[in-house]
């Protein structure tokens, strides 16, 4: 039987054979994971509010040591895709339409220019948002505006930095260079800096 603590529950099961993932507490395995409802979700379900509150679900990392990131390679502390490129969910029933998707590449500072857009804030002239409202996008999964701008990433351990700019990616590591196509090579195997400098 579930049981929760500080907002997680721990769901008993048989073993990590049958159920990848799971945590061993107390010599017994567990699936882990966190209630919304712990957190202040169950008060906006109870009180109406949940359908006109927009609750965003994203990582500002790729998955750590127990991930399964395939087909991406990479993770935690890593500007490989496996690392960076995390999924996001938008719940906002009032304003987003069900069942769309989007592969349009954003950053974590995009949800900050968004939300604040959404609640009405502009910008101070002399200092402008780090990233780009996507309000756009949540009511209408097919906006592709802005989409081709160059994306960055950077990293003090091993000295890692990224720019994605289209199906472009390049990435430094340990002083190495590095060129992919993420469109035909989204496993980062293939270094084109020798074939296009």
């Amino acid at each position: 039987r579930p049981w929760t603590y500080r907002g997680v529950v721990l769901k008993p099961v048989s073993s990590t054979t049958s159920h990848p993932g799971a945590v061993e507490f107390k010599g017994r395995w567990y699936l882990a994971y966190q209630t919304a409802d712990a957190e202040g979700g169950g008060h906006f379900r109870r009180s109406g509010a949940i359908d006109n509150t927009l609750v965003i679900f994203t990582s500002d990392n790729g998955g750590e040591r127990f991930s399964d990131n395939w087909p991406l390679v990479g993770g935690k502390m890593d500007l490989t895709e496996g690392g960076i490129r995390v999924p996001w969910i938008a719940h906002w029933p009032a304003a987003i339409a069900p069942g769309g998707t989007s592969a349009r590449p954003c950053l974590t500072m995009d949800w900050s220019a968004t939300m604040l857009e959404l609640g009405g804030v502009q910008p101070h002239p002399d200092y402008p948002w780090d990233g780009q409202t996507l309000a756009p996008l949540l009511h209408d999964a097919a906006w592709t505006g802005a989409a081709d701008r160059p994306l960055f990433w950077r990293m003090n351990p091993r000295g890692q930095r990224a720019m994605r700019h289209g199906d472009w990616k390049y990435l430094r590591v340990d002083g190495v260079d590095y060129l992919f196509n993420l469109a035909q090579d989204e496993r980062e195997r293939a270094n084109l800096a020798p074939l296009q400098p």
